[in-house]
C-alpha cells in the first residue's frame, strides 16, 4: 500500500504567523488610506488567500490589486519571517515521518514565499514536500493547492483506497473545504485562527486542542480510514 500522506497547513498550524501577517495587512490599509480593521478582522486574514481577505473586509474590489501590491511590499521587507514555529511541531514531524508517513504543506500562502519560510524555520528538511498558491492567489484556492499536491505525489483525486491514507490538518474552514473537495478527511486544530465553531461548521472530522498530541491524533485518524478503505 502506499504510504499514508499527511497535508498539513502552514499559518496557524506549523506557525504562529499572526504577527508578521496582521502588522503587514494594517500597513496595506495604512497605505491606501482606509480605515484599519480590528484586531480580530486583521486576524481573520491568517489563512485564506490575501485576494479574498481584502474585498471582504472594507477594500474597493478596483483597489485590491494595490492593496496586495502594498501588503506583499511591506510582507517581503520585514513581515515574512515574524512568526515562530508552534512548540511541538517539529517533534509531531519527526514522530509521524518516523511512522512512515509522508508529509507536505499545503498552504494558501504564494509557494515564493512558503518555501523561503519553511527553510528559515528549519521545517523544510521535516517534510517531503511543500506547496502553495501561485504568486496570483486569486487564481488558486486551497482545493487547487491540494490537486497540486496529490499530482505531484502521484495520488488521485479523489482520493482511492491505492492512493493509501490520507489527511489533511488545518486551522480554517477553507482546509476542510479544500481537502473535502479531492474526498480527503480534515483534522482541525484549535491553536490556530478559526472563529469559535468554524471547523466543526465547516466538518472536521476532528479538533484537536493540543500540539502534543498532533502525532497520534494524525496517525488514529490514518488507521481509521486505512481500515474503512480496506
Amino acid at each position: 500500500m502506499t504510504t499514508p500522506l499527511v497535508l498539513l497547513d502552514l499559518d496557524g498550524t506549523l506557525m504562529d504567523s499572526a504577527p508578521g501577517i496582521t502588522a503587514k495587512v494594517a500597513d496595506a490599509y495604512r497605505t491606501l488610506g482606509i480605515p484599519v480593521p480590528d484586531d480580530a478582522t486583521l486576524r481573520s486574514f491568517v489563512g485564506p488567500p490575501i485576494t479574498d481577505s481584502f474585498p471582504a473586509h472594507g477594500v474597493p474590489p478596483e483597489r485590491v490589486g494595490e492593496a496586495v501590491a502594498a501588503y506583499r511590499a511591506a510582507f517581503t521587507t520585514g513581515g515574512m519571517f515574524d512568526n515562530a514555529v508552534f512548540d511541538g511541531v517539529p517533534a509531531a514531524l519527526r514522530a509521524l515521518r518516523a511512522a512512515g508517513c509522508t508529509l507536505a504543506v499545503a498552504t494558501s500562502k504564494p509557494e515564493v514565499y512558503a518555501r523561503p519560510i519553511c527553510d528559515h524555520f528549519g521545517l523544510t528538511g521535516l517534510l517531503d514536500e511543500v506547496f502553495g498558491a501561485p504568486r496570483d492567489e486569486a487564481a488558486s484556492t486551497k482545493a487547487d493547492v491540494i490537486a497540486k499536491a496529490l499530482a505531484t505525489l502521484g495520488r488521485h483525486s479523489p482520493v482511492t483506497p491505492a492512493d493509501g491514507p490520507v489527511l489533511m490538518v488545518g486551522d480554517r474552514e477553507h482546509d476542510v473545504h479544500g481537502a473535502a473537495a479531492h474526498g480527503i478527511d480534515c483534522l482541525g486544530v484549535s491553536w490556530g485562527y478559526a472563529a469559535p465553531g468554524e471547523l466543526e461548521a465547516a466538518g472536521a472530522v476532528g479538533l484537536l486542542d493540543d500540539v502534543a498530541g498532533l502525532a497520534g491524533a494524525v496517525l488514529a485518524r490514518l488507521g481509521a480510514t486505512a481500515e474503512q478503505s480496506a
